[in-house]
């Protein structure tokens, strides 16, 4: 008997549930698809009713072969699942409108996932999907696209430190996009508050804030004023005025937890700041726990941003004072932990990162604790191994240096020694020069240039000599080809000729004479060593600063600055 009656009871229920889905698909039958999208975009994503209009509307929509409507199914069904269900409903939305004439396909879809990636922590992917998004609607100069996919990413930058450009953009759409809605321009202003506040513009966040209060009151926006208080909690915590934070913060803990109004970024973020204005005022007991609550909630969550480091790098001081092993260990491996996902995944700088408790030394750190906690010995042995192999490192590269810096004065101070001997001597030279003009140039290099007859020689020589005592060499933008057709010669001989009688090539027989120029000039003429580098480059024929001072060191084998230095210290005595 029993069984028969659970029998008749399921029957009766399957009977009733198909009466009433016959009702609600009824009801449904009357409404048009605009209807049933306002309906489920303003009764709020994932109720039992708005499941149902979905539902309706996909099965509709497939019935009349229509996929613009199909599409904005897969739109509406995709809000309230699970990431990976929700992102096969955009795969699906992506084929479907794959040959859509729409001007919103198919930026839209990629705005979508970047909001569902920004939503499961992942920043990266995020920002990839947006900046996607904004390419495409660029393309089909979709405006509203194109505002939201900048906002996108401005909240991206806000999220990674770069407030200023974070303000910029939002300031621009907040004030001058009237394709928006007085809730999208009202959350604008809300985060743009938030940037303020980082970039210290305390006055612009204060008057946005109480604007946000104010429009939150008049709208009946519980969330939004909730919203608005928490930051302006924060506004009083970057202040320093603890204690306004706290009675401002409070309230929003309440809400946040115990309604079903929160998100886990309100969620986080009220925790932290209460957690700061304890720290604040040094009750440190308090701080704790909020900070342990952060903790709890991420491990729930999976949440993770920049402010983390702040958080655990608190636990970790507090609980080295109270010597308690075991906790700072956990808490250095929560850090690790936390450091090692925002730097593979969101790739970004951090805002304030920990004196001493950066990635590197909390490894260190670690490793210390767990031998300390083995062996306290074995420790103090290890640090001090540290240490002095460190102090051997510096010591090495210290001598190291000096040794090389003794080097380059060395070559600097003959070089200076030489030009002023050569000083001494120059009448001497010149009245000798004068009588050899007139005789004819041996060959000095190791190969004559014999297939270039004597007299074409002598005169290319002669040519060089002006070139070389005139200074010629000084003028910018000298060639082989250049310097040939000056001497009505090729270049051919001129080069050949060059290599042999110089010695060298054609640009380091340029290069070397320049430099000689300016060892000699360098020391004999104080005002142009007072000229800046890069008026002395160009002096010289240089295109820039960077090739005189390479050139000056290949040639004299000592850095330009140490020469400098040396001839003013030689100068000065």
């Amino acid at each position: 008997m029993k069984i028969k009656f659970l029998i008749l009871l399921l029957t009766l229920c399957n009977v009733l549930y198909a009466q009433i889905n016959t009702v609600d698909d009824h009801s449904l039958e009357k409404m048009t698809y605009q209807e049933m999208e306002e309906k489920v975009y303003n009764s709020g994503i994932g109720d039992a009713g708005s499941k149902r209009i979905t539902e309706y509307y996909l099965k509709k929509a497939r019935s009349e072969d229509n996929n613009t409507r199909i599409a904005e199914a897969y739109v509406m069904q995709h809000f309230d699942k699970p990431l990976p269900v929700a992102l096969q409903y955009l795969d699906s939305l992506q084929t479907i409108t794959k040959n859509s004439k729409e001007d919103y396909y198919p930026a839209r879809i990629y705005l979508l996932r970047g909001n569902l990636y920004f939503r499961s922590d992942n920043p990266q992917a995020a920002l990839n999907n947006y900046i996607l998004g904004l390419k495409y609607a660029k393309e089909k100069k979709n405006k509203r696209q194109i505002a939201m996919a900048n906002v996108s990413i401005a909240y991206l930058n806000n999220y990674i430190g770069k407030h200023a450009e974070t303000a910029k953009t939002l300031r621009y759409y907040a004030y001058n996009a009237d394709y928006m809605n007085q809730e999208e321009r009202q959350l604008l202003k809300l985060n743009l508050a938030d940037a303020y506040i980082e970039i210290n513009k305390m006055d612009s966040a204060y008057i946005l804030i109480q604007e946000g209060l104010h429009s939150s009151e008049k709208n009946k926006n519980l969330y939004g004023r909730y919203q608005n208080l928490g930051l302006l909690g924060y506004y009083y915590v970057k202040q320093k005025k603890y204690n306004e934070a706290i009675h401002n913060l409070i309230p929003c803990e309440n809400f946040f937890f115990k309604t079903k109004e929160y998100s886990k970024r309100a969620q986080n973020y009220t925790l932290l700041n209460l957690g700061r204005s304890y720290a604040g005022l040094h009750n440190k007991e308090k701080a704790i726990g909020y900070f342990s609550k952060i903790d709890s909630l991420v491990l729930k969550t999976g949440s993770v941003y920049p402010e983390l480091k702040e958080v655990y790098t608190y636990l970790i001081h507090y609980y080295k004072e109270n010597n308690d092993k075991e906790k700072q260990l956990y808490y250095v491996e929560r850090f690790l932990d936390i450091d090692q996902v925002l730097d593979t995944q969101f790739r970004y700088i951090s805002r304030e990162v920990p004196r001493r408790y950066d990635a590197l030394n909390l490894q260190q750190e670690k490793e210390s604790i767990i031998a300390e906690l083995q062996s306290r010995k074995n420790l103090f042995y290890i640090v001090l191994s540290c240490l002095l192999i460190s102090h051997l490192l510096f010591i090495n590269v210290y001598f190291k240096y000096k040794r090389t810096e003794k080097k380059y004065k060395k070559i600097a101070q003959d070089l200076i020694q030489s030009v002023n001997e050569d000083k001494a001597v120059q009448e001497d030279e010149l009245q000798d020069e004068s009588t050899s003009q007139d005789l004819p140039i041996e060959n000095t290099g190791d190969k004559p240039a014999k297939i270039i007859s004597e007299d074409v020689v002598q005169t290319i020589l002669k040519e060089l000599e002006i070139f070389e005592s005139k200074e010629q060499f000084l003028n910018k933008g000298i060639t082989l080809g250049s310097l040939a057709k000056k001497i009505k010669t090729n270049s051919r001989y001129l080069s050949e000729i060059i290599n042999t009688y110089k010695g060298k090539n054609f640009a380091t027989y340029l290069n070397d004479l320049r430099i000689d120029y300016a060892i000699n000039r360098l020391v004999n003429d104080r005002k142009f060593r007072s000229y800046k580098l890069p008026f002395i480059a160009e002096e010289l024929g240089y295109n820039n600063e960077q090739a005189f001072t390479l050139a000056f060191k290949k040639r004299t084998g000592t850095p330009l600055s140490i020469y400098l230095k040396e001839i003013e210290n030689m100068k000065s005595i």
